[in-house]
């Protein structure tokens, strides 16, 4: 079975649910509020592991009450959790808005993800026996930058996902096998608005990527290759949190499996369509059985 590994974030996600999303300076009246366990990092463990995979979370959690609920819903997923530190310090939070059109505004609070700055014993032996190692970028880059190189020394496929979005630095780029932003993070990567024109510019870093274009679908680009543009099925969007991060654990778990690539991202926009069709990050992913109908469809 496949193996994935995630160095990334946790974070406890409280989630406003409103018609329309306040401008500044504004206060409007939600309908309802929810915390649910979410953080970039933690999604795509739970979207690779319901994908199908052998998933293992590297990360940090606080000695909170939300620590203890994050780790567990991990858990109940079947994410190993083994290498998931307890710092005494809060759990991060994600503030989220979602408004009718499924649309949504967040702020994140690090907490207990700004301590992983660093590798701890044990993980890189772990990463070296994955088949694939998520990284985003709500932990600090220093951690991503040796994650990343572990992964290269150790001949393991590193995917990128480039959130929240910023300079990324050339030793961290060198050892990314396939980056996977979406158009906004693309446009802030490379400057270019156009997606195709931003992912094209985007070769000169690395030698793939997947820019994700919402209900427009994705693109794929790679080096001597021609760009590929994989439709999204067609659904009435309820909550978008966390759809790119089911998109990111299912395209890995697909390319691990060696689906070719259409197939691939065929497979992941088909594991997104399902989650925005439900409330919640986490609690919106789909599991195998689901992808494959809905793949199937």
């Amino acid at each position: 079975m496949t193996h994935i590994v995630v160095l990334g974030s946790t974070n406890m996600n409280l989630v406003a649910y409103v018609d329309k999303a306040p401008e500044r300076g504004e206060t409007v009246t939600g309908r309802e509020f929810r915390t649910i366990p979410g953080g970039k990092g933690a999604n795509q463990a739970i979207a690779a592991a319901r994908a199908g995979a052998i998933v293992t979370m590297i990360g940090a959690v606080g000695n909170d009450a939300y620590g203890t609920q994050l780790r567990s819903a991990l858990e109940h997923s079947g994410v190993d959790t083994d290498l998931l530190r307890t710092i005494d310090t809060p759990s991060g939070t994600a503030h989220i808005v979602v408004d009718d059109e499924g649309g949504n505004a967040i702020v994140v609070i690090p907490g207990a993800n700004g301590t992983v700055d660093h590798l701890a014993p044990g993980d890189e032996a772990l990463i070296a026996t994955a088949d694939a190692l998520l990284l985003q970028l709500e932990i600090p880059l220093a951690a991503v930058v040796a994650g990343a190189q572990a992964a290269r020394a150790h001949g393991v496929r590193t995917i990128l996902t480039p959130a929240p979005a910023q300079p990324l630095p050339s030793e961290l780029l060198a050892a990314v096998d396939l980056l996977v932003p979406n158009e906004h993070e693309a446009t802030t990567l490379t400057g270019l608005a156009d997606p195709i024109a931003a992912a094209t510019a985007l070769l000169d870093s690395v030698p793939a990527a997947v820019v994700t274009l919402g209900p427009a679908g994705s693109l794929y680009v790679a080096r001597g290759a021609e760009p590929l543009a994989v439709p999204a099925p067609e659904v009435t969007a309820v909550d978008s949190t966390g759809a790119g991060d089911t998109y990111v654990g299912a395209l890995a778990v697909a390319l691990a499996e060696e689906r070719p690539i259409r197939e691939a991202l065929k497979w992941a926009a088909a594991a997104a369509a399902l989650s925005v069709q439900r409330a919640g990050a986490s609690a919106s992913m789909p599991y195998r059985s689901e992808i494959e109908a809905g793949y199937a469809s």
